[in-house]
């Protein structure tokens, strides 16, 4: 009897871990293309060309998995000024990739 109570345990206990992991690991794309975009933002008022560029790869890649799930015309906008603060972030213009970063967030936030 006992022996049965403990294997019951035993799985209630590992069902509990792995169904608790799945809800704790999912983080919708939308969220994930927010939150880089705003790390590209950042990077850009900070003048490194370089570090918003990554981001700003990392959030598109998000945002048109994000689009790709459920279409959006802000994601939409997003997308493309993302593209643009990539475009002018490879070019060195810090300042304008930001300001396309920036428009970029503006749209992915307005994103239900």
């Amino acid at each position: 009897m006992m022996r049965k109570f403990a294997v019951a345990a035993l799985i209630l206990g590992a069902l509990t871990f792995v169904v608790g992991g799945i809800s704790w690991a999912a983080k919708s794309h939308a969220a994930e293309a927010v939150e880089h975009a705003q790390e590209a933002v950042e990077h850009g008022k900070a003048g490194h060309a370089d570090v918003l560029v990554k981001h700003a790869e990392t959030a598109l890649t998000h945002a048109e998995a994000a689009q790709k799930e459920k279409a959006n015309p802000h994601m939409e906008e997003g997308i493309k000024g993302l593209k643009d603060a990539i475009s002018h972030g490879k070019a060195g213009h810090a300042d304008v990739a930001t300001k396309a970063a920036e428009g970029a967030l503006m749209h992915i936030k307005e994103v239900k």
